[in-house]
């Protein structure tokens, strides 16, 4: 399980780990955005050179907020709840946080309760 927390405006972040290609570790606070239903992770393009990812997929149309965007879909690998996983995740240019999308909720339970400061996210068992 790991804890997160509420943002000034009722946001949700949650610190999770970047597993760079040589193997090092970049920890960072994503955003939980439930609005996200297209990926699992997003990330600014900027972000990309340090983790030296394999482009899977270029110039990927996906409807966002602010109408259809392009993102190149590289093949990202993430520690959290103390579980590497590898997903794909969209890179674009105008991404001002990373972001975990909803497909997260395929694999973990996310409990919020605002009023009692409750904000974790654990790995589903497998039955």
């Amino acid at each position: 399980m790991i804890e997160g927390s509420f943002g000034d405006n009722g946001e949700l972040f949650f610190e999770i780990q970047l597993v760079a290609l040589s193997g090092e570790i970049f920890f960072v606070e994503a955003l939980f955005d439930t609005g996200f239903t297209d990926g699992w992770l997003a990330i600014n393009t900027q972000d990309l050179s340090a983790l030296e990812w394999s482009l899977l997929a270029a110039q990927v149309e996906v409807m966002t907020a602010r109408g259809n965007a392009f993102f190149n879909i590289y093949e990202g690998k993430v520690i959290i709840d103390e579980t590497e996983i590898v997903v794909p995740v969209h890179v674009g240019d105008d991404i001002p946080d990373t972001i975990m999308g909803s497909l997260w909720l395929d694999v973990m339970e996310l409990v919020a309760n605002k009023s009692k400061g409750i904000l974790t996210l654990s790995m589903v068992e497998n039955d």
